[in-house]
């Protein structure tokens, strides 16, 4: 479309912008989002996501192993709790199918040494893909790409350091978020001395939320800023482990109403745990890698991507041969060219 002067339309549709870059351009925080999610889609966000999902969740069975062997070192030390452990199973299961399970029990109790060493070694191995996972995902987050690679070995050494880092970190915030659980707090009122009322039952609901936020803010911001393989911005990760530990808890509030609905019906109760435990971990990677995205996105942290420079330029030398006439061309040639001189002489004697 023209105008009647030949000039483009101002009032072309093409030529305005569009919703989107409309509200990108008015709402500068809209525009920092639509920035993270263009870099998360950029680097495969939901695609380190689903590995870092598969590893968390093949990393839980050796863990169980581990636990399993645990468990049976404490009942070997314990009789009376061994005791009292087989009379609730012969109570609760009765029958061939009760003495099978104490049977099972059992056995597992006298391989406890070789079961805790296989769920060592493969938790251990499952850890290290499941950190090095993690650290490459972020590192991508982040647009962090590394010209020199680590050897082998230390790379596998530094995930190592990662994980046990990794698994200290987790361990303290578990820690401090069972002190921060209401009910271990109205206990500690209780051995206190102070008389249960509707304003305490709230002021624990939000201190145990507060210190739940607090944890999570703690441990993501310490996952966005030390985890990639390269240095990055403190600042930044302070403010995204801020983002996710919001929408973590909103998702753990909105997770547990939906569990709760689910795990009604028979199917729910069969696969709901393995489902529920799959889609928490899926989420919950997205969450990190979306909130890395959103700092190596911010202003200060927004610089241009290396370019590498071009290869060295190849020449190549093409020889073309060019083939000469054969006897009979020649032939052919040359009495086409008699017939054209007699042709001109006769012409001329005319």
């Amino acid at each position: 479309m023209t105008a009647p002067d030949g000039s483009a339309d101002p009032e072309k549709p093409e030529d305005k912008p569009g919703f989107l870059d409309r509200l990108r351009a008015r709402m500068p925080w809209f525009d920092h989002v639509m920035r993270a999610q263009q870099r998360y889609n950029d680097s495969k966000g939901d695609f380190y996501a689903a590995g870092i999902t598969y590893f968390t969740i093949f990393a839980l069975f050796p863990l169980l192993m581990v636990g399993f062997a645990i468990g049976g070192f404490v009942l070997t030390y314990q009789p009376e709790l061994l005791e009292q452990l087989k009379g609730k199973i012969a109570g609760a299961v009765s029958g061939d199918l009760g003495q099978q399970v104490v049977q099972l029990m059992e056995s597992a109790i006298e391989s406890r040494g070789t079961v805790g060493v296989i769920g060592l070694l493969t938790a251990a191995w499952a850890g290290l893909g499941w950190m090095a996972n993690l650290r490459e995902a972020l590192s991508q987050m982040w647009g962090l790409y590394r010209e020199e690679q680590l050897g082998f070995v230390k790379t596998k050494l530094s995930d190592l350091l990662a994980l046990l880092s990794t698994f200290a970190a987790i361990v303290v915030t578990v820690a401090l978020s069972a002190l921060g659980n209401g009910s271990v707090m109205k206990n500690v009122l209780d051995w206190l001395g102070f008389p249960e009322s509707p304003v305490i039952g709230v002021l624990l609901r939000i201190g145990s939320i507060a210190v739940s936020l607090l944890v999570s803010w703690l441990l993501f911001t310490w996952m966005i800023s030390r985890l990639p393989r390269e240095s990055t911005s403190f600042r930044s990760s302070v403010r995204a482990g801020l983002l996710a530990a919001v929408a973590f808890e909103v998702f753990k509030l909105v997770a547990s109403i939906y569990l709760k609905s689910v795990l009604t019906g028979p199917a729910g109760a069969t696969f709901g745990p393995v489902l529920g435990l799959m889609v928490f971990a899926y989420i919950t990677a997205r969450l990190i890698l979306f909130a890395t995205a959103w700092a190596a996105t911010m202003p200060e942290n927004m610089v241009e991507a290396p370019i590498p420079a071009p290869g060295p330029a190849v020449i190549r030398n093409r020889i073309i041969t060019r083939p000469g006439l054969a006897p009979w061309q020649a032939a052919g040639a040359a009495v086409v060219g008699a017939v054209g001189a007699l042709s001109v002489v006769r012409r001329r004697k005319r």
